[in-house]
């Protein structure tokens, strides 16, 4: 990557170190193996740090909602989200750099059949609490009810114990469930494309927006992520253009 795409501390660090928060609500991304976090976006902080020359402080969360609070109050300068408008309001995100499917799960013996289905009158539909798919089902569904379990991982689990009709999630955690149980099955296609980012506080300004965007690029461009993605295992994702 051209060092020359960053320059300086435009994001103003507090104490000489970059601070971000890493959802481990989102295997895909970011794991728990050992004594500390590994994963895309893990590897991706680091490359930050170095080229800033700083210390890297990571701050580790288990859900999205925790990772979009310490961004919208400051306790970190970076962090790894899906974009949603809900969440601009306090917090800057650059492009995407993957895309992942959210998609539904169903019990063998639902009548449901295809994601059209889900929105209807009676429906319980279990999310992640302020997960980016959360977000979005609450803006569109008109007529099915969310039930909102603690956290992405414990979505399958409240969907069967509390016996509701529908689990929405990523499709990667959904298959994950599905492996260690029987008679589920999810619905063909996805619901909608999450588009996973870098994010920064508002408050820090478009400067530092544009220099993460530049970093960005220069991961993308140098093939970083794709490697990443490769030596993760990452599997139900796919590389942002």
């Amino acid at each position: 990557m051209d060092e020359r795409r960053l320059k300086g501390r435009p994001l103003r660090l507090a104490k000489n170190q970059l601070r971000c928060v890493i959802n481990l609500g989102n295997p895909l991304l970011a794991q728990a193996l050992g004594d500390s976090p590994q994963g895309v976006s893990v590897d991706m902080a680091h490359a930050l740090a170095k080229h800033l020359n700083t210390p890297c402080d990571l701050l580790v969360v288990h859900n999205a909602r925790e990772a979009v609070q310490a961004l919208e109050e400051e306790r970190v300068d970076v962090g790894f989200l899906a974009i949603d408008p809900t969440r601009a309001a306090h917090i800057s995100f650059t492009a995407p750099y993957v895309f992942i499917e959210g998609c539904y799960l169903v019990r063998e013996d639902s009548p449901l059949q295809h994601n059209d289905d889900v929105d209807a009158d009676g429906q319980r539909v279990v999310v992640g609490l302020g997960s980016a798919y959360d977000l979005f089902l609450s803006r569109h569904l008109k007529h099915a009810t969310l039930v909102r379990a603690a956290s992405s991982k414990d979505v399958v689990n409240t969907f069967l114990q509390d016996g509701h009709g529908v689990a929405a999630g990523v499709k990667h955690q959904l298959e994950t469930d599905m492996a260690e149980r029987t008679g589920l099955r999810l619905l063909p296609g996805a619901f909608m494309r999450i588009e996973q980012a870098m994010a920064t506080p508002k408050a820090k300004g478009d400067e530092a927006l544009q220099q993460l965007e530049n970093f960005l690029q220069g991961l993308k461009d140098s093939g970083f992520i794709k490697t990443a993605m490769q030596r993760h295992q990452v599997k139900g994702a796919s590389l942002a253009p």
